[in-house]
């Protein structure tokens, strides 16, 4: 059995707008869409979809969230198979428990301001960092359709070992195929300022050695790229945060991986994934990896 889609939500805006996206994401997918709905309170807390259902937020109960999102989809992906759940648990808990049983996990954030918005949820940082299979993260202000020829551009970002981050490359080819979109595999290099020279003829050489080395690394990493999927290599010099947050500029998805140390109950998401996660200017996929 094809494992679901499972979006989590909580009645707000950003979270609907994550449910738009796992609708599509199913579809494009062919499989279900699992809605779950977990908090720790029988009542919702909030506007969105109160307005939406013409109630004051304290007469809608977690059912009307699932059903409200249930519906949402529907009419979105009308032949799309949708199941919904209710938990009264702390959401961080149930969304990686529910991760186990799941082929993408669709997550939204809180944010409602300009400041707000730039920062990420601590429930949608925990889910990223802990779950067993890639977690879409999708702001308030990104894109709500996963659908094929929305920008033809899927941007996965390459990293230090091809054979750890083989899970990463997986994910980013089927994304790309699934959208009919170009795949651009980034990765980044810089120079340490102690190997550069004043020597006029040789003040470039290092830089050349580390971009080099680099190109060498990525086309390493995407010898298993398949022929179906256009495949476009970069190589760009500054830090992989700032580089791949300027390349998520126009595309559809950026996909990122996450060391996951066995037996390691800290964080696991990385300076450059936990960065992009806050900056990035569309949807993130974070995949989980060995480390």
């Amino acid at each position: 059995m094809e494992l679901p889609v499972v979006v989590g939500v909580d009645g707000s805006e950003p979270s609907l707008r994550a449910a738009d996206w796992a609708a599509d994401e199913a579809a494009l997918r062919g499989v279900p869409l699992h809605v779950v709905y977990a908090c720790r309170w029988d009542r919702y807390e909030g506007a969105a979809l109160a307005q939406e259902l013409g109630k004051p937020s304290a007469e809608v109960l977690p059912q009307d969230v699932v059903a409200g999102a249930a519906r949402r989809a529907h009419a979105r992906q009308p032949e799309l198979k949708v199941t919904t759940d209710v938990a009264f648990e702390e959401p961080e808990y149930t969304l990686v428990h529910e991760s186990r049983n799941a082929s993408v996990l669709v997550v939204g954030t809180r944010g409602r301001s300009g400041v707000a918005e730039a920062l990420l949820g601590s429930v949608s940082l925990t889910v990223a960092a802990h779950a067993h299979c890639p977690v879409i993260v999708l702001r308030g202000n990104h894109d709500t359709k996963a659908s094929h020829g929305t920008h033809g551009r899927v941007v996965m970002g390459v990293g230090e070992d091809p054979e750890a981050t083989a899970a990463v490359r997986r994910f980013a080819y089927e994304e790309a195929r699934r959208r009919e979109a170009a795949l651009d595999a980034v990765r980044s290099w810089r120079c340490p300022a102690h190997e550069t020279t004043d020597h006029p003829l040789l003040a470039d050489a290092p830089a050349r050695l580390h971009e080099e080395s680099a190109e060498k690394a990525l086309a390493e990493a995407l010898r298993d790229a398949p022929p179906d999927v256009e495949t476009r290599p970069r190589t760009v010099e500054g830090h992989a945060r700032r580089v791949l947050a300027d390349a998520s500029h126009g595309a559809d998805l950026l996909v990122v991986g996450a060391k996951r140390r066995r037996g390691h109950l800290g964080p696991q998401l990385g300076r450059v994934t936990h960065a992009v996660l806050h900056q990035s200017s569309c949807a993130v996929a974070v995949v989980p990896h060995p480390a």
